[in-house]
């Protein structure tokens, strides 16, 4: 129906080294711009060498510490699918003081960042990882993964009125490349609209149907390339086995003996990231 294939043709996940501070981050110690204060504050040793250069490098060959503690090597890559509720920022911290996705993941949860994000008032699929590189992979606009939505907007339209999101459109200035749409229902003076798009510029959806008169009062995300939301409940998460994630994503040999060894301790289907009401209101 969206008129896009969902399949990516991604390569392999890279293993080489890579600098301390990416290797550190990778390891789930912290954020690497946390990880890079971390070396520069002289508290990293690397083969019984204290550095402080971010941009030192090295590989897994090497011995690395913090505050003489060793740091292991980057664990094997996981992705979760995260039915995020409205009312939630995808940052590790806000500077306004909001509620963080991450603030209401378990407490046995590994280090995860988002794939991409959606906005507070958006609602919907959001992927985590705990691997950086599936991330880039992921969020690489060359890979083509392609975002579906349905959105509830304020207007009276008719199939036609999508006309200049299909075929691609200038916004403020800005470039938005070809979506799928589909006009699913008119009621009143609301209705719902199938989009699907393989960009995912800041407030995209929004924007463009503000471009042709209406206003999005509802935005859920639906699928991110072969990850559906499917069943999913606001506020619920569950792990994508280590083998769909191997054969959707192309992992790389290492990768995938490692994601077998990473599946033993993985979250239940299913399981349960407490959001309070608020957080869930619409």
């Amino acid at each position: 129906m969206t008129g896009f294939s969902t399949n990516s043709n991604a390569t392999g996940l890279r293993t080489q080294g890579h600098r301390i501070a990416k290797r550190m981050a990778r390891a789930g110690v912290s954020s690497r711009r946390e990880s890079e204060q971390m070396v520069r504050a002289g508290r990293v040793e690397v083969n019984g060498t204290r550095i402080t250069d971010p941009a030192h490098r090295v590989s897994t060959r090497d011995r690395i510490t913090l505050d003489g503690q060793a740091i292991g090597v980057e664990p094997p890559a996981r992705l979760w699918l995260y039915h995020k509720p409205v009312g939630l920022v995808c940052s590790h911290r806000d500077e306004k003081g909001r509620s963080t996705l991450f603030d209401s993941l378990p407490a046995h949860m590994p280090r995860v960042v988002s794939v991409g994000r959606l906005d507070l008032n958006s609602e919907g699929l959001l992927l985590l990882t705990n691997n950086g590189a599936l991330k880039r992979q992921l969020e690489l606009p060359a890979n083509g993964w392609v975002r579906q939505y349905r959105v509830r907007f304020y207007g009276r339209a008719s199939d036609a009125c999508f006309a200049p999101l299909r075929r691609g459109m200038m916004v403020e200035g800005q470039p938005f490349q070809p979506m799928a749409v589909s006009l699913e229902q008119q009621s009143g003076a609301n209705g719902w609209v199938h989009l699907a798009l393989r960009e995912g510029k800041n407030r995209e959806i929004r924007r463009a149907l503000k471009a042709i008169g209406l206003v999005a009062n509802r935005l859920i995300r639906i699928a991110y390339g072969p990850f559906q939301l499917g069943a999913l409940a606001s506020g619920d998460l569950k792990e994508v086995p280590h083998r769909v994630v191997r054969d959707q994503l192309g992992l790389a040999p290492s990768h995938r003996q490692g994601a077998k060894e990473g599946a033993k301790g993985k979250l239940g289907k299913g399981a349960r990231v407490s959001a309070s009401k608020k957080t869930q209101g619409r």
